[in-house]
């Protein structure tokens, strides 16, 4: 392939997109690769649609490998499908609907477990037809309620997803480890920083469930891995570490039998609605002790709504007073219900909920459902609202004064706190989601009735796993990881050139020695862009070659008077100059070394 600057279809900025809030974003506007068609919708131009073809053709290939076999179903798909599943109630807002002319209803598919599974149900009948993996790379619809940083978080993009069907769990294990070696191969081939952390399975349902995140600064999934042990899990999936302590250490941890613990105590405490306050109120008391927030059982108002259902319902969420309630991981625990925040009037609607001094006992009064963080455990003594206004309680013991009506992992979680397998400190990252897998199981399968006969001839259901890669997604994520001040850095694997030729000035020989080299590097199979801008200043071109990031850069001008040319490497930044007769086998060598290494 050898593309020329001068016939390109092709326009750089030198200002940033005023929408542009991440690296990818801003880099990706303005060397040309994307151009925003509407909020979260974004054209692939020449360069951008060969790096979505390179990053497929990879993930094909690693898909290929490991036996899958591509399909392609359409984005346009009828409700039928998703009505068996719950879905098309489930998704709520998250995807697009529309209606034909006969007034049948329609989305544009967010995902397509519902056809995968259908697909193997009208064609495979035995246990002898089976494992299977089946995959496509195809364009998917979401209708994100704030899309933003470029194709990081659009509502069209395109995916990679596939399924695997296994006639028992030992199939499916062995499925999901298929998948989760293709992806190490497939991101390790992309040039990405990963790593691979325990997930939510969420709305998709399942068991085992792992992301495959790119450490990023700007990622908008948070995660957190203990160096001590490896642990890595997404923050939504993080399990709260109790650690057992020495009787009197913390009145959070269950130190004593709750029989051991005071009796219930009622205390004054007004003008205390939050945490700071009523820990300044107790501290004043002279109660034998000091308090901390972490004493405190903070109380927090929400209401959910479950897919179909018209009406909100309160939900009351107990955890300890240092810490907030993370919408996010509640939303995980409780998908795919929906979840918001209690506001004025619902307030009004239930006067026994006395702001800043809710109790268990109104709650269970009201039956209104209560969950508590698992620090919150049975036996813990805790300082919380009385229920009435300036009232609080101590000595409040679970198990001993009030149950709640389960427990739920939705606090907040904190560098430094605990691993859940070994204990030490762990800290908190950010990352981009680059890839999923699930065990699916039988939900899809269920749905669908999805058998076959089993070698005793008895129908048997198939169990399933369902595996994405966000293939535009991916682009962006190497932009995040692999840039400079100056521009893109691409990765030679996805680069959509290997060679940007530079030819600098007005004489004539440098255009004509800048063509014979392009010509012959392609030749060499290399894939060659050559700047033969004739008008275009020696200043512009070397920005645009920054910016548009190809791995090698050839620059032919001043230096070809004494048979010299430039040789840049984009990643390092290292320059060399070369022999104008070596030009050619030097960046040859270099694409090899890189290809046979990377």
């Amino acid at each position: 392939m050898l593309l020329r600057m001068s016939t390109l279809f092709l326009r750089t900025l030198r200002e940033d997109p005023a929408d542009a809030e991440v690296p990818s974003h801003r880099l990706l506007v303005r060397a040309g690769y994307i151009r925003r068609v509407a909020p979260g919708i974004y054209s692939w131009l020449p360069l951008g649609k060969i790096m979505l073809e390179n990053v497929s053709r990879i993930v094909r290939e690693e898909m290929d490998r490991i036996g899958g076999q591509e399909v392609l179903f359409p984005a346009l798909l009828p409700r039928e499908f998703f009505e068996l599943t719950g879905r098309w109630t489930e998704y709520g807002a998250n995807v697009f609907r529309l209606k034909d002319r006969r007034g049948g209803d329609y989305l544009l598919g967010p995902t397509h477990e519902e056809m995968f599974t259908d697909l193997v149900k009208g064609e495979y009948s035995s246990y002898k037809d089976l494992p299977v993996i089946l995959y496509q790379v195809q364009t998917k619809y979401r209708d994100e309620a704030r899309p933003r940083a470029g194709i990081l978080r659009g509502r069209e993009f395109v995916m990679k997803d596939s399924y695997s069907f296994d006639l028992d769990e030992a199939g499916l294990a062995k499925s999901y480890e298929l998948h989760r070696q293709a992806y190490v191969r497939m991101f390790a081939r992309l040039g990405l920083d990963y790593v691979i952390v325990s997930a939510m399975s969420g709305a998709m349902g399942g068991s085992a469930s792992e992301e495959f995140l790119a450490p990023a600064p700007t990622g908008e999934d948070s995660y957190v891995a203990c160096r001590a042990c490896g642990y890595a899990a997404n923050v939504e999936a993080m399990r709260t570490s109790v650690p057992a302590a020495p009787s009197g250490e913390h009145p959070s941890v269950p130190a004593a039998p709750s029989g051991e613990h005071p009796p219930v105590t009622v205390l004054d405490t007004p003008a205390t609605a939050t945490i700071e306050t009523l820990v300044d109120r107790l501290n004043s008391m002279s109660l034998g002790r000091v308090f901390s927030a972490a004493d405190t059982l903070k109380n927090v108002v929400l209401k959910t709504r479950f897919p179909g259902q018209r009406d909100w319902e309160p939900l009351v969420v107990g955890v300890p007073g240092d810490r907030e309630v993370d919408l996010k991981r509640l939303e995980a625990a409780l998908a795919p219900a929906e979840v918001a925040v209690f506001e004025a009037e619902d307030f009004a609607a239930h006067p026994a909920l006395v702001r800043g001094y809710i109790g268990p006992a109104a709650l269970a009064e009201a039956r209104i459902r209560y969950l508590v963080d698992p620090r919150v455990a049975p036996g813990t003594a805790w300082v919380t609202g009385a229920d009435a206004p300036g009232r609080h309680v101590a000595n409040l013991v679970v198990g001993r004064d009030f149950t709640p009506d389960g427990v739920i992992e939705a606090a907040e979680v904190r560098a430094g706190d605990p691993c859940p397998e070994c204990g030490a400190a762990v800290s908190i990252n950010r990352g981009i989601e680059i890839g999923h897998i699930f065990q699916l199981g039988y939900k899809y399968a269920d749905a669908a009735g999805l058998d076959v006969l089993g070698p005793d001839g008895k129908p048997t259901r198939v169990i399933m796993g369902s595996y994405g890669v966000g293939v535009s997604r991916a682009i962006a994520a190497v932009a995040e990881q692999s840039h400079d001040e100056k521009g893109l850095r691409w990765p030679r694997g996805i680069a959509p050139l290997d060679v940007h030729i530079v030819a600098t000035g007005k004489d004539e020989a440098v255009f004509s020695s800048a063509e014979q080299i392009a010509v012959e590097l392609e030749r060499a199979g290399l894939r060659v862009l050559l700047d033969d801008r004739r008008a275009t200043s020696p200043g512009v071109k070397f920005n645009d070659s920054e910016l548009l990031g190809m791995p090698t850069i050839l620059v032919v001008g001043r230096g070809l008077a004494t048979g010299v040319v430039e040789l840049r490497d984009r990643a390092s930044g290292r320059v060399t100059q070369v022999g104008l007769a070596e030009a050619v086998p030097r960046v040859v060598a270099a694409c090899r070394v890189a290809d046979a290494t990377g």
